[in-house]
This record gives C-alpha cells, sequence and structure tokens, in this order.
C-alpha cells in the first residue's frame, strides 16, 4: 500500500485559525488543529496584529498534525484560505507597520460614501467591480488609513490582504487569488485584473499589491525552509495561491464551473452571508459580485451582525442561546456592529413591540428573527443575479444549504426554516472552509480543479448531510420585522 499523502487546509478566521489534516484521495478530515486570535478595538474599531494569525497557523497546524497521528513528510501542500476585505499595511521588509484593519472595522464608512461619490455613484462601481463600497471593503480601509494614519500609509511598502499576508510567509511570494482580490473593489470582475483608474483614485501603485493568480489552487510557490522550521513541515512542498473565506466554503461544498451552479447557501457565523457560485457575472448594486476562487463568479450579500449579536443578547437576559421561543410582537434588530446589509455602518440595535406579557424568550427569539431576516431578505436579490427567477417553482424549492457555527444550533435551524419556507441542508462537514483550502491545496500539489476534488471527497466522505423539508412559511414575522426596518432605519437606526 503506497504511504498515504495529506495535504492542510488553513481557516484563518476572524477569532481563529484552523488547520485541518486531510487525505489526499479520499478527502478524510484527519484532525483539526486550532489556535485563537485577539481582536481589539471599541466602537467601530476592530483590529489584529498580523503575527497573531501566523503565531496561531504555527500552532495549529502542530496541535492538528500531533492529533493526526500524521508524519510531517506526508504533507504534500498546505493552502490558506482567510477573512476577507482586512487591511494588512507592510514594510520594506515584509513587517506589519501597524495591526491589520479588520472586515468590520466600520470606520471607514464616511471614506466609503465619499469613493461611491467620486467616481458617479453605486452603478459605476458595480460596472467595474461587481460591488459598490461600504466600510467593509478594502479600498474604503486604504483611504481611511491615508486620511487618519498618513504616517504608516506613506511608509506602506506592499498592501495585502489577510489571507495574501499568510501565504507570502509560507512561500515568498507575493500572491493572491481572483476571490479575494475581488473583495477590495480595486479589482475588476470585468476584466479579470486590477483596475488602473481604481488605483489611482486610492493613491496606489500596482508594485504594492501581489499577483493575481489564475485560481485560489494555483501554485504560486513551494513552503521556504524558514517557513517549514516553524512549520514543522517538509520545505519546499507546493504552498496553493489560497482564496478568501466564503470562497473556500463554496470549493468545500463543491460549487463553481464542476459542480454546483447556482444554488444558494447561508452561512451563519459572526457575519450572516448568503451566496451562490454562477456562471453569470453579478452586477447588482444590493450585493457583493465577486469572483469564485475556481474561475466562476461568487455573488454575496454579507451581514455584520449574525450569531455573536445574538449571543450578545442571550447574555443580556441571563439566557442559553437555544432558550428562547419565536418573538411574538416584539421585533429586535441586533445591529450592534453596526450594519453592512442594509447599509447602516453606524447603526444600533433596536427593540421595539414590547407588552407585559413579553418574555425573556421571545425576546431572544426575536434577535434571532431580526438577524435571520436581514440575511435572508437578500436571497431574492442573489438570485437574480445569477439570472434567476425567484418565483420559478424550480427555484423556489431549491434548498438552502446551511453551513457556519449556527447551522449546528438549534434555534438558528428553526429559525430559518421557519421564515425562508425552503428545504433545508445542513451538510455534515462542519469545516468548509478548511476543506475547502485543503482542496486548493490538493489541486496546487498535484494538478486538477479544486471543486471537482472537493466534490469528489463530499461523494466518498463519511459524513452524512441532513435534508430537512420546508416548513409553512411565516410570512406574519416576516411582514412585522420587514416593516419596523423600512420605517426605522434613517431615523432610529442612525444610518
Amino acid at each position: 500500500m503506497p504511504p498515504r499523502s495529506v495535504v492542510i487546509g488553513v481557516d484563518s478566521s476572524t477569532q481563529s485559525t484552523k488547520a485541518a489534516v486531510t487525505d489526499t484521495e479520499t478527502g478524510e478530515l484527519l484532525a483539526v488543529g486550532r489556535a485563537p486570535h485577539v481582536v481589539t478595538g471599541e466602537g467601530g474599531a476592530r483590529e489584529s496584529d498580523p503575527e497573531v494569525w501566523w503565531r496561531a497557523l504555527c500552532d495549529a497546524v502542530a496541535a492538528g498534525l500531533k492529533e493526526s497521528g500524521v508524519s510531517p513528510s506526508a504533507v504534500t501542500g498546505i493552502a490558506v484560505a482567510g477573512q476577507q476585505h482586512g487591511l494588512v499595511v507592510l514594510d520594506r521588509s515584509g513587517r506589519p507597520l501597524r495591526p491589520a484593519l479588520l472586515w468590520n472595522d466600520t470606520r471607514s464608512a464616511p471614506q466609503a460614501a465619499a469613493l461611491v461619490a467620486e467616481l458617479g455613484g453605486p452603478e459605476a462601481w458595480t460596472a467595474r467591480t461587481g460591488t459598490v463600497p461600504v466600510a467593509s471593503m478594502t479600498a474604503t480601509k486604504w483611504r481611511w488609513l491615508r486620511e487618519n494614519d498618513p504616517a504608516n500609509a506613506e511608509a506602506t511598502a506592499a498592501v495585502r490582504l489577510p489571507h495574501d499576508f499568510l501565504t507570502e510567509r509560507l512561500s515568498g511570494a507575493a500572491a493572491t487569488d481572483p476571490g479575494d482580490a475581488s473583495g477590495t473593489c480595486w479589482y475588476s470582475t470585468a476584466t479579470g485584473t486590477y483596475d488602473p483608474g481604481l488605483l489611482d483614485l486610492l493613491g496606489l501603485d500596482t508594485a504594492m499589491l501581489p499577483e493575481v493568480a489564475a485560481t485560489g489552487g494555483t501554485r504560486v510557490g513551494s513552503l521556504t525552509a524558514s517557513a517549514a522550521e516553524a512549520l514543522g513541515l517538509p520545505a519546499g512542498i507546493a504552498v496553493a495561491a489560497g482564496t478568501g473565506d466564503n470562497m473556500s466554503a463554496g470549493v468545500g461544498l463543491g460549487l463553481g464551473g464542476a459542480g454546483l451552479l447556482d444554488h444558494p447557501v447561508l452561512s451563519l457565523g459572526t457575519s450572516g452571508t448568503v451566496f451562490a457560485a454562477s456562471r453569470t457575472r453579478p452586477a447588482s448594486t444590493a450585493l457583493s459580485g465577486f469572483a469564485a476562487a475556481d474561475g466562476t463568479y461568487l455573488p454575496l450579500a454579507c451581514t455584520l451582525n449574525c450569531t455573536l449579536a445574538v449571543d450578545k443578547v442571550a447574555t443580556l437576559l441571563g439566557l442559553h442561546r437555544d432558550d428562547s421561543t419565536p418573538g411574538g410582537e416584539a421585533v429586535l434588530l441586533p445591529y450592534l456592529d453596526g450594519e453592512r446589509t442594509p447599509d447602516l455602518p453606524t447603526s444600533s440595535g433596536l427593540l421595539t413591540g414590547l407588552r407585559h406579557d413579553t418574555t425573556p424568550q421571545q425576546l431572544l427569539g426575536a434577535a434571532y428573527e431580526g438577524a435571520a431576516f436581514t440575511v435572508l431578505r437578500a436571497l431574492d436579490e442573489l438570485l437574480r443575479a445569477c439570472g434567476l427567477d425567484p418565483a420559478d417553482p424550480e427555484v423556489a424549492g431549491r434548498p438552502l444549504r446551511l453551513i457556519g457555527g449556527g447551522a449546528q444550533g438549534r434555534t438558528w435551524v428553526e429559525t430559518v426554516r421557519r421564515l425562508s419556507g425552503r428545504p433545508l441542508i445542513v451538510p455534515g462537514s462542519g469545516e468548509l472552509v478548511a476543506l475547502g483550502a485543503a482542496a486548493l491545496a490538493a489541486s496546487a500539489a498535484g494538478g486538477g480543479d479544486p471543486v471537482a476534488i472537493a466534490t469528489r471527497w463530499n461523494a466518498g466522505g463519511d459524513t452524512t448531510d441532513t435534508e430537512l423539508p420546508p416548513l409553512e412559511r411565516d410570512t406574519e414575522t416576516w411582514e412585522r420585522v420587514g416593516s419596523v426596518l423600512g420605517r426605522a432605519a434613517e431615523p432610529l437606526l442612525g444610518g
């Protein structure tokens, strides 16, 4: 029997790093090493030291190898999927000049509004990048840095996204992929290149940016001797370009040109996202029109407030997160960190509809409903961006794949079923971002389409998806929450 070959898929998220040690042939998840991150900041600020990500990557890989019992010599490739949009600025030696501005840092909201106006409005941005700048996007953070921390902006020799920074530490190559690059608002999904006019608008030089590989599974280099020593891995193994976390989850689900197209996914994590892989280039001002990791597109809508916001409400009420009931007349919009979809970056939470008989459990249920409504509301727009009619019975009957930490929570699942009225599929694998990164690593190490690799792994895997039939849609709650959001957005939410 030939020796086992494994790859490592790294999920470097907002809160932690996970390193999935994965059998290259079967996709069997042998072990997942974990290490925490540190996020700092008050008000709208959210920052992390990129060096913490690197140390966490090293620790997570070591933990994964130890748990798996696999010899490091069996590892043939590694790839990183990272939190999107974060701004990492480096000096000439490749060291961070300051903490990274994370995707959920909302301080650049004024810069986002100014950039939209300077180019001529939302449609002008959508035509070029597929995405209208909001505070989450990297371009707005770079503009904020130039205006608020000019010394570090002036000293910047290189600009990276979080996953780019880690890939460069692994391989020495300044590389990214179309998927994560498309979340910067200086990469054009229309041309597949950096947009010179936008770089001029932002005061960026292409020499400061990484090269864009063809796909997230493209081999961009080999593990350097110094990185190999830090990770306890063999020098010279394949390093893939990697991608953003949402794109990697898509690969892990088998979404893309070699797999499922135009099938919606709802991810419940720190953020809530709804997305699909499509061959249709998205051009909706209501969505982020991203590229996918495999050469297709990934239209996506993202909210800032999802599982952490609801958990905060549970803590305030002194309840377990599943000790809830439907909200009744109460409506709670848990926009505790501002909001991205809808674009209300300075908003705060809003509670209305209280009665004498309202219970704490109903208030928690209302928080679930508010968070789920916010992301589900974008689903029809997502389907239209894929060139589909949401009212078509075949399209309306397509199951919604539910992933992320919230997909493991009973109340989250039941709230989404009740408000969407759709059949749900909860994939058996709970580490889809890391699994997608592992497929990218396998592609870089041995060739092959990463989506095809992930599809093969899923078909032969030892996990079983949970399929849930649709419930009758709770239109009463849907309309109540929508009415409150529509009437309150400007005067009460601080938009």
